[in-house]
């Protein structure tokens, strides 16, 4: 056997495709301590393509508790060479929109990449997806697809994935705005106000947010578990939030962030505006704008010197426009590669 063993049976990956280096095992995740290893080949991965993402083991931790459908123990595989993690691959059924998608990830540590690892991987996470499909008919049929985001820095995956058969169907920016120093708040529409957030706000501003997303047509309906992960976040910050109310109404929000973590990696002082939204009522007024230039203000004045937001490309409330009129400009392209689940 080769010296890269696994237990085929339990791990489900194909021994054909795993390469002969000394050391190597793939194994499922064993507990809490395995966050941190995670979490360092995630950021070395996406600093080496040119990716701003660095994610603490916390913020990792948070997202896969509470990720409906996800399970640890069958969702995520490590790879690591001489009981060192080098890389992790991880996938989790949704619907998005009526269609059942796969959605799934990978990172390999630089210092191990072009050696198989990550064809291995990823054909462990389709063998793992078509296996979820045909135990449970909500994730599998005819429409079923299996994807993944893309960075169009990241050269390597693309080339891995288009070999496999995908195609890149929809497209994504990451903007950002370069200084602050010049934004100036903008009013709201007559008859809203800005409030701070309130613990005993937060479902009637989750369920907002939740709602004006769903005529995107990429939408994943939201439910209990991403309430939890929301507010159990480590960095949340909620007097960063613009919330606009109309009486006792949420009319649209900026969910802002700062990702003090991160930004210590990156060396950046930097906000990211994760989640804009107007509910459709309050819509052609002006809100966003209004909501986007206060949230801007409020960065500056926490020290922050530039901020982010990622968006759609094809958003139907023409999004991209509004962000460019609001000094944002785009930094980064990805796109969603897909394939059909059945391939």
């Amino acid at each position: 056997m080769k010296s890269s063993a696994v237990d085929a049976d339990a791990i489900g990956i194909d021994l054909r495709l795993v390469p002969d280096l000394p050391g190597l095992v793939f194994r499922r995740f064993r507990g809490a301590d395995d966050w941190n290893a995670v979490a360092d080949v995630m950021r070395a991965a996406h600093l080496f393509d040119g990716d701003d993402y660095a994610p603490t083991a916390d913020n990792l931790r948070v997202e896969a508790e509470h990720q409906t459908g996800f399970e640890l123990d069958r969702d995520l595989l490590l790879g690591e060479i001489d009981g060192q993690v080098v890389a992790v691959a991880q996938g989790v059924a949704t619907i998005r929109a009526d269609r059942p998608v796969h959605q799934i990830s990978g990172s390999v540590d630089p210092a191990w990449r072009r050696r198989g690892i990550g064809r291995a991987m990823l054909d462990w996470n389709e063998r793992r997806a078509r296996a979820l499909g045909a135990a449970d008919p909500t994730y599998g049929g005819r429409d079923a697809a299996i994807g993944s985001w893309l960075g169009d820095k990241e050269h390597g995956a693309i080339a891995l994935f288009e070999r496999a058969g995908y195609v890149p169907e929809r497209y994504g920016f990451a903007m950002i705005r370069r200084t602050l120093d010049d934004v100036v708040e903008l009013p709201l529409p007559a008859g809203l106000e800005l409030r701070p957030v309130r613990p005993e706000d937060h479902r009637a501003i989750w369920a907002a947010d939740a709602e004006a997303f769903l005529d995107h047509p990429e939408h994943r309906r939201q439910d209990e578990q991403d309430f939890i992960a929301l507010f159990a976040e480590p960095e949340l910050d909620t007097s960063l939030w613009r919330v606009a109310w109309d009486g006792d109404e949420v009319a649209g929000a900026v969910l802002t962030w700062i990702w003090r973590s991160e930004n210590a990696v990156l060396g950046v002082q930097r906000g990211w505006l994760e989640r804009i939204s107007t509910r459709r009522s309050w819509r052609r007024q002006g809100l966003g704008r209004a909501l986007i230039s206060s949230a801007l203000v409020g960065l500056r004045e926490a020290g922050m010197s530039d901020a982010m937001l990622g968006v759609d490309a094809e958003n139907p409330s023409g999004a991209v426009a509004l962000y460019e009129s609001a000094g944002f400009e785009i930094k980064d392209r990805a796109a969603s590669y897909r394939k059909p689940l059945g391939d």
